[in-house]
């Protein structure tokens, strides 16, 4: 099965995030992500065997992590796969910790697969041109606050993507 960590983001938010993939689709064209994938990807796992899966949900369930906010104030790309995101403007140093020491307790249980550079952001559109920073509208500043990890299972049918929630980290609140 086919594995990733992420964040969520809350109805409200996803909401907005989904807002901007339409900006975003309206000016650079591609494959738009559904509303229901909009996510914050930490950790991509890859394909992993269903016992480990069950090993992998059995931990996030007894993991509490350190509430956050994310601000997402900027537009991105990454041209060789043509992804066209909003993250934010400055490096997020909570979210680089926490993508950080995932990877180190991951690795510590057998996961291998950790990528070299990690940048925070949100997939809107996939297969799309370079946003021209003169007709894309900056995004507004929106606040993303979390508290909580979701191991994710990503299905692939002839519609396309579509993500499964497998297991959720404890919030702090109920730690």
């Amino acid at each position: 099965m086919r594995l990733f960590l992420a964040l969520n983001p809350p109805p409200e938010l996803r909401l907005r995030l989904d807002e901007l993939a339409d900006i975003a689709h309206a000016h650079c064209g591609g494959r738009r992500v559904p509303t229901a994938n909009l996510h914050l990807t930490l950790a991509f796992l890859g394909e992993v065997e269903e016992a480990k899966s069950r090993v992998l949900a059995d931990w996030l369930r007894g993991l509490t992590i350190t509430p956050g906010e994310w601000r997402l104030d900027a537009w991105g790309h990454f041209p060789r796969p043509g992804i066209v995101w909003v993250g934010g403007q400055q490096p997020d140093p909570m979210l680089t910790a926490l993508h950080q020491q995932l990877w180190e307790s991951l690795e510590a249980r057998g996961v291998t697969g950790r990528s070299g550079h990690f940048v925070p952001h949100v997939t809107l559109v996939r297969q799309a041109t370079q946003p021209d920073s003169q007709t894309l509208p900056p995004p507004p500043a929106s606040r993303w606050t979390y508290d909580r990890i979701a191991l994710m299972q990503s299905l692939t049918d002839h519609r396309g993507a579509c993500y499964r929630t497998l297991a959720q980290s404890t919030p702090a609140s109920n730690a």
